[in-house]
């Protein structure tokens, strides 16, 4: 006599095991790919904003139409250092396209143009590019203090610069800074590391 095969549930059927292996493995490359996009995202986040430079005020180190990587992160864990070239938005202004200059001073300084030449804390700016000599010292002409969360920036041409010698940039606090340029992409000649 032959079995017929009845519809419906049969509990004499033995349940087949789950092959372990091939769940470890698919596991283990959702692992990889959560891994991979998250340190894609960190890296994109903090290092990876790019803008553009607009305008002439940084000629010599970063020219307009310049494309620069930002690192947004070294200021999440130190404050900017004189010279560092930075990205800020002048007064917190987000409608405002983003600003590049170099730090002079910071925080407790006091900055001062006189005849043409930078002074913090009455002793000569140590430059780390070569700047013309300054021919509008703007409010500096008077000497600035410093608030405990303030930086005075310069353009690096600096007769053709809207920076903190004029009321309407002044002095830039620490929120209003994006982070620091560290990397030129625009072209071969131009590639590298600021």
């Amino acid at each position: 006599m032959s079995r017929r095969k009845r519809s419906g549930l049969n509990f004499n059927r033995r349940k087949r095991k789950a092959n372990m292996k091939i769940i470890k493995e698919v596991l283990i490359w959702i692992a990889e790919i959560a891994i991979a996009i998250l340190l894609a995202f960190t890296i994109v986040y903090f290092v990876g904003l790019r803008t553009s430079a607009v305008g002439q005020s940084m000629a010599g180190t970063i020219y307009n139409g310049d494309t620069i990587l930002v690192n947004r992160f070294v200021y999440l864990v130190s404050d900017p250092k004189p010279n560092d070239i930075i990205v800020f938005r002048p007064n917190g202004n987000e409608k405002s396209h983003l600003y590049i200059k170099r730090v002079i001073a910071g925080p407790g300084d006091t900055v001062e143009i006189r005849q043409g030449v930078v002074y913090v804390n009455g002793e000569i700016f140590r430059e780390a590019v070569e700047v013309a000599s300054i021919e509008e010292a703007g409010i500096a002409s008077e000497p600035i203090k410093l608030g405990t969360d303030e930086f005075f920036v310069l353009g690096d041409n600096r007769n053709n610069s809207e920076d903190s010698r004029f009321a309407n940039i002044g002095n830039v606090k620490k929120e209003y800074i994006i982070g620091k340029v560290w990397f030129r992409i625009t072209s071969l000649r131009e590639f590298g590391i600021l």
